[in-house]
């Protein structure tokens, strides 16, 4: 079987801690075809020394200010020549064999437009605490913020053409607009191997702008009421979406420590859509609970947190 040539981008800002762990975990793929990109917004830690070391090993690479990752990762796919293309932030790691296994399910499967696998999830020290899995979701799924985890997705070059770029007006769910651009014309595929790392530490924006998923999933929402081949299926699904919204606020804002807003959340979510809700009572239950300071009841809800994941 003949193997595509794949293009990897990493937009980097500041991240000198974890890049080297990156462009490793790239650079050492067992994949023959590869192109790599590092595209950084001008960082003032030593990124750019680390990147110059690596520089004769990739396909390109600058560092210049930009608008922030959307615009970073646009400008490498502008570059971009695979058949298959990705991004990988510079503080997530690809697990061996990855992009192989990746390439191999999108050739195997010609009607998807994108592949997508399992995460583990890992500290600042690189220590897995979590494995993020998945289902074989589709369009209406992901309509529903069912949320897959960006370092384990390739896309088919000619599925991201047709969707378009990266929204620079998303900061946090601009990975999610995305796949839902891309699904309105194809499908995607699942494939239940672990692909990828996706590292959690303070900094994270995962961790670090929580209370601002929700504001961005409510744009979403609108979004999709007026996106004219997404309309009929948001019109049919309205609850359940609505629904999905609300319970990726509330997740985000939970562990952001905002228990009464994150209560809230879950009830309105709850009134729409009861069954999702009542699938992750832990959840709620905790941000009842958590004000009053009950001992031993962090460590009980990160034990059931880390057996659960953000679908």
């Amino acid at each position: 079987m003949n193997l595509p040539l794949v293009s990897v981008i990493t937009p980097s800002y500041n991240q000198a801690a974890y890049l080297e762990q990156t462009l490793n975990s790239v650079l050492g793929q067992d994949y023959p075809r590869l192109e790599y990109f590092v595209m950084d917004g001008a960082s003032s830690d030593g990124s750019q020394q680390i990147i110059q070391r690596y520089a004769p090993r990739l396909s390109g690479w600058l560092s210049e200010p930009d608008g922030g990752q959307a615009e970073a990762i646009n400008k490498g796919f502008a570059r971009a020549q695979g058949e298959i293309i990705a991004w990988l932030n510079s503080d997530d790691l690809y697990q061996p064999g990855a992009i192989l296994q990746a390439a191999r399910a999108l050739q195997q499967n010609p009607q998807a437009g994108l592949v997508y696998g399992n995460v583990l999830s890992i500290d600042a020290a690189s220590q897995p605490f979590n494995l993020q899995t998945f289902r074989p979701w589709q369009l209406p799924d992901l309509m529903r913020f069912h949320i897959i985890s960006q370092p384990a997705v390739f896309l088919r070059r000619s599925a991201l053409q047709q969707a378009g770029a990266l929204d620079p007006s998303y900061h946090l769910l601009l990975d999610h607009h995305l796949w839902l651009k891309v699904l309105r014309h194809t499908q995607a595929v699942y494939l239940p191997q672990t692909l990828a790392a996706a590292r959690y530490h303070p900094q994270a924006k995962n961790l670090a702008r929580t209370a601002e998923f929700g504001r961005e999933a409510l744009r979403l929402v609108e979004w999709m009421s007026a996106e004219p081949t997404l309309a009929p299926l948001f019109q049919a699904d309205r609850r359940r979406i609505l629904a999905g919204a609300h319970r990726l606020n509330a997740f985000y804002l939970l562990d952001g420590g905002y228990y009464a807003e994150s209560l809230a959340a879950y009830a309105r979510a709850f009134l729409l859509d009861p069954g999702r809700v009542l699938r992750e009572a832990h959840r709620p239950l905790y941000a009842l609970l958590a004000p009053l300071g009950l001992a031993g009841l962090r460590r009980i809800y990160n034990h059931l947190r880390q057996r659960s994941k953000m679908r």
